[in-house]
């Protein structure tokens, strides 16, 4: 097996039982792991230490937690990582880059916990990890037990402070899009945003970056300068030159994430030249490109002599994208992001949008991607979004009905519920409220969408079962968060096989 991914296995049960010290069965281990801090919890935790002016220990917790699992810093120096952080993007950029170094027979670790649950507050007795510093804490564990190549990492809240940058040994190091998200911890503008994402950069790293505003990119510049790093700025996706027809085989050909995809080319090619042509002299090279059948077809046999083309591999900037890289990206199905599932009653566009710029992109390819006059929504937005500014780029779609829910499954009194806490599900219900006043004040003039609150997906979808039976298929577009794009593809998809 050549794909190391985080997931709910009897590891869970093994590590949940060394650091309990208790005889688990693997549903008691799932239920011991949901009773941890939830990831709310922690951000609401995380708000009244920045009010106080209290320190965040979130790297040294780690190196103790660690320690408990039998694992030092320099036990986990042994892992390879390419490590991204950014506000947009970094899910989809960490799943092409481990997808294009599988391609290329690399053993991958792959970490991604952009839909975590959410879980009640309760905590054992004891110092116990919060979920998402569990679940880090876990992957590490199986990446250094499963011997794998090179773990690529996606931070989970900003950066320099995340419990993954507790990392030492990160030789490539990525920046995807920034925006405002995330502004009651990391802060309010640009600058302060970029400064967190950065602090993922090592002395000696490669760091690459996609184009930026100005204000944030002069914080990466100076951050990059600060640790003696290089920092790149990946090429535009239509200037690479692919194997014939592989160019336009994206899960989505937009351009954001095309964007994606030209930081994952990068990022993963990056790391194989760091690890397999060490001194870079230009005999290693040619061996190099010959071994991993870079030559094909498309590449004229006099391009492996030119210096200017040696010079380019050298500096790390791809531009020819090679046979396994292209099928990296061609193959790589990411969960939750412009993803289409065709289902009996429905066909369901999912993105899990949550800030300005990337509901802005979900709004118009959702409409760019079906004439359906049925359209439904499914709405649900957490943390510290603001509703107006992530609802006003869907205004001017014309849905029959918009649902607002709870980021949940199912109700709290079905027998597969969420497990949440009863103060958690009276706020995401206040939310739905408030969304929903929004939304009738953003419609005012325009066409009357039908609204409806309910407390789960589940609920949802019954309705929309109901509504359109025997009267057609509507197009429901699922978005604001990609703990509700998660929650609806365990019911409608839960084998992930529309991926």
């Amino acid at each position: 097996m050549n794909f190391i991914g985080l997931c709910r296995s009897s590891t869970v049960h093994r590590l949940v039982a060394r650091m309990i010290s208790s005889e688990l069965t693997y549903e008691a281990a799932i239920l011991k792991l949901n009773s941890l801090q939830s990831n709310k919890a922690t951000l609401d935790q995380a708000l009244k230490d920045i009010k106080n002016g209290q320190k965040c220990t979130n790297i040294e917790n780690m190196e103790r937690y660690l320690s408990r699992t039998g694992v030092t810093l320099a036990n986990l120096d042994q892992l390879s990582v390419i490590h991204v952080a950014g506000t947009k993007g970094k899910g989809s950029t960490s799943a092409m880059s481990e997808s294009i170094l599988r391609h290329h027979g690399y053993r991958t670790g792959f970490y991604s916990v952009t839909t975590p649950s959410c879980s009640t507050t309760q905590e054992f007795e004891g110092d116990m990890p919060k979920y998402f510093a569990f679940l880090t804490v876990l992957a590490f564990n199986i990446f250094l037990k499963e011997k794998v190549e090179v773990a690529i990492i996606e931070v989970g809240i900003g950066g320099v402070m995340d419990s993954t940058n507790v990392l030492r040994n990160v030789p490539v190091v990525g920046i995807t899009a920034l925006g405002l998200d995330h502004t009651s911890i990391l802060g309010d503008t640009l600058s302060q945003i970029a400064a967190a994402k950065a602090g993922i950069m090592k002395p000696g790293c490669e760091a690459f970056t996609v184009e930026q505003p100005q204000e944030a990119m002069n914080v990466l510049v100076d951050v990059a300068q600060q640790v003696k790093c290089t920092l790149n700025i990946v090429p535009h996706y239509d200037t690479y030159t692919f194997p014939n027809g592989c160019k336009y085989q994206l899960q989505s050909n937009i351009e954001s994430y095309q964007t994606n995809a030209s930081l994952a080319i990068q990022l993963a090619h990056s790391w194989m030249r760091l690890v397999r042509l060490h001194a870079r002299n230009r005999n290693s090279i040619k061996k190099y490109l010959l071994q991993e059948q870079l030559l094909n077809t498309y590449i004229d046999q006099s391009i492996l002599s030119s210096c200017e083309y040696m010079d380019k591999i050298c500096e790390g900037m791809v531009t020819l994208v090679p046979v396994n890289t292209a099928l990296g990206l061609k193959e790589c199905r990411w969960p939750g992001r412009y993803q289409i599932v065709d289902a009996e009653y429905a066909t369901f566009y999912l993105d899990g949008a949550h800030t300005k710029e990337s509901m802005e992109i979900c709004s118009k390819w959702f409409s760019e991607n079906n004439e359906n006059q049925d359209k439904v929504m499914i709405f649900s937005a957490t943390g510290d979004r603001v509703p107006d500014v992530l609802l006003s780029p869907l205004r001017d779609i014309d849905f029959r009905h918009v649902y607002f829910v709870t980021p949940s499954s199912y109700g709290r009194s079905d027998q597969h519920r969420d497990n949440y806490s009863q103060v958690e599900h009276k706020e995401l219900m206040a939310r739905c409220y408030r969304n929903s006043e929004t939304w009738t004040q953003l419609k005012r003039k325009q066409y009357d969408s039908k609204t409806i609150i309910l407390e789960s997906v589940s609920s949802a979808l019954t309705s929309i079962k109901q509504s359109y039976k025997g009267v057609g298929k509507p197009s429901v577009l699922v978005t604001g968060s990609l703990h509700l794009v998660g929650a609806t593809l365990s019911i409608i998809d839960p084998l992930l096989t529309s991926s």
